[in-house]
């Protein structure tokens, strides 16, 4: 068996996870059972074992810790800070995921002893630096917002364009022209208007739409520019 000269650092995944309900945008965070920082609140995550992929080390902590799989997962950016984990030298690399919460029922489990959504303007006290990666994380997504569409992601199979907007004013965090944004959404040509229309609601039921999956996939892959 090969030694190395050197020692080596652990290598580690942390995961952004967002999800959208009708006010808030939401993290997905849970509990930590072990120390260090036992019962603070924290990013899934764990060690990336010997034999395996850095986004297969991903999607299994997400399943393993919080029940969540089948979600839009990408790499965000790597962490070596020194001392970010008293327990010795790790190098995470941190993603960021879309999704659904309706899609997902949540759960704690292995090294973790809860798990809940909590609104990205509400945080708790975050474990080891993973404050910090959530401020990055936002980052990312309020720019992909302006390149990519990513209502599919978060969005129901069916909604009106005041949720559309609604997702776009709480990713970018600031209010958006009515009539502008859906006369520039409408022209992308990327939803398909239905027979449906909102139930159970006070106000004048609205149309729902739905997105074009082809046309949605290819403008995922070819990019946008979308600004306001």
């Amino acid at each position: 068996m090969f030694e190395y000269e050197y020692p080596r650092a652990a290598l580690a995944v942390d995961c952004v996870v967002f999800g959208l309900d009708e006010t808030d945008l939401k993290v997905l965070l849970i509990q930590r059972k072990l120390a260090p920082f036992q019962h603070a609140w924290a990013l899934p995550g764990g060690f990336v074992r010997l034999d395996e992929e850095l986004d297969a080390a991903a999607r299994r902590e997400l399943e393993e810790e919080a029940g969540v799989s089948d979600v839009y997962l990408e790499q965000l950016y790597t962490v070596g800070t020194l001392g970010r984990d008293p327990r010795e030298r790790v190098v995470t690399v941190a993603y960021y995921a879309l999704a659904k919460l309706s899609d997902h029922r949540i759960r704690a489990a292995t090294d973790a002893m809860g798990v809940g959504w909590f609104s990205l303007d509400d945080l708790p006290k975050l474990a080891f630096d993973h404050r910090e990666i959530v401020e990055h994380a936002v980052l990312r997504l309020r720019g992909k917002v302006r390149y990519a569409p990513i209502g599919f992601e978060l969005l129901p199979p069916r909604f009106s364009l005041t949720q559309l907007q609604k997702l776009y004013e709480m990713v970018l965090g600031t209010g958006l022209d009515k009539r502008n944004f859906r006369k520039k959404m409408l022209a992308m040509d990327l939803l398909v208007e239905t027979d449906e229309v909102e139930q159970g609601v006070r106000h004048r039921a609205a149309r729902l739409y739905r997105f074009d999956r082809r046309k949605y996939d290819r403008l995922t892959k070819q990019g946008f520019e979308f600004a306001m």
